[in-house]
């Protein structure tokens, strides 16, 4: 693997992808290994296909861990909790299949697969783009965080819950730290170049400039549910790891 110092990051073939890291890290800016760990699935996917996290195998080795091991790990199953009702809000869900009807309007004949993937992908973005708008500083809080990480006790904590280790964290982070690619967000013609790299990435032909029309009428539909995408009954500063100790610890007092 060879970094040249270009914008694109290369990996498996790809480039690098963004994804709503953002979204993921915004709540947990003062814990940069738990912010790193929020963004280890999403650096997994880029740099590590292979390499995959599940809750059981996190959850097995929260029980053990202490210190900087703990804060990356609680972060992975941030990520991963994050997710599942993200998911599944009513407001991704309808977004979502209104950017796929909209990137189907501008890509006809093309098929469905394409513009599902890219309905749920640029809600993301569109997400991330959202909350940097509400509050820029905090996006030069989380470089400010993610950059002050050492990418080898990640990766040797991942190692340790992976069925399938990896060597390319250590490579894959720094070159994360350094391309901050969440600053194009808020500029559709930037974002739609990131979307594209994303294209290239699943093998995909690139979008068209009209695209960034859509990214523009999906930018509305985002800020204007905000809260609904992201419901304080779920995005909390409490995190799952926290959680789910205080159940175990209720449960075995009644038990």
């Amino acid at each position: 693997m060879h970094y040249d110092g270009s914008v694109s990051i290369i990996f498996d073939e790809g480039v690098s992808i963004p994804m709503n890291y953002f979204a993921h890290g915004l709540r947990f800016l003062n814990r940069p290994y738990f912010l790193a760990g929020t963004a280890v699935p999403d650096w997994l996917s880029v740099a590590d296909r292979a390499t995959r996290m599940h809750s059981k195998r996190v959850l097995r080795f929260l029980d053990e861990a202490e210190g900087i091991e703990r804060e990356i790990a609680a972060g992975v199953l941030q990520h991963l909790y994050d997710d599942d009702w993200f998911h599944t809000t009513r407001a991704f869900v309808e977004i979502s299949g209104q950017l796929t009807l909209l990137f189907r309007q501008i890509l006809s004949g093309h098929d469905n697969v394409r513009t599902s993937v890219l309905g749920h992908i640029g809600t993301e973005m569109l997400l991330d783009g959202c909350l940097i708008a509400e509050s820029p500083r905090l996006l030069d809080n989380y470089y400010d965080a993610i950059s002050s990480v050492d990418a080898a006790p990640i990766q040797s904590v991942i190692n340790r819950i992976a069925k399938i280790p990896t060597t390319r964290l250590e490579i894959f982070i720094p070159l994360f730290q350094r391309e901050q690619f969440l600053r194009d967000y808020q500029e559709p013609k930037r974002l739609l170049v990131r979307l594209n790299q994303v294209m290239s990435r699943i093998k995909l032909s690139p979008l068209p400039p009209e695209a960034e029309s859509v990214l523009l009428a999906g930018r509305t539909l985002v800020t204007a549910r905000r809260n609904e995408l992201l419901p304080s009954k779920h995005f909390t500063d409490k995190t799952h790891a926290d959680m789910t100790a205080r159940k175990a610890k209720t449960h075995l007092r009644i038990v």
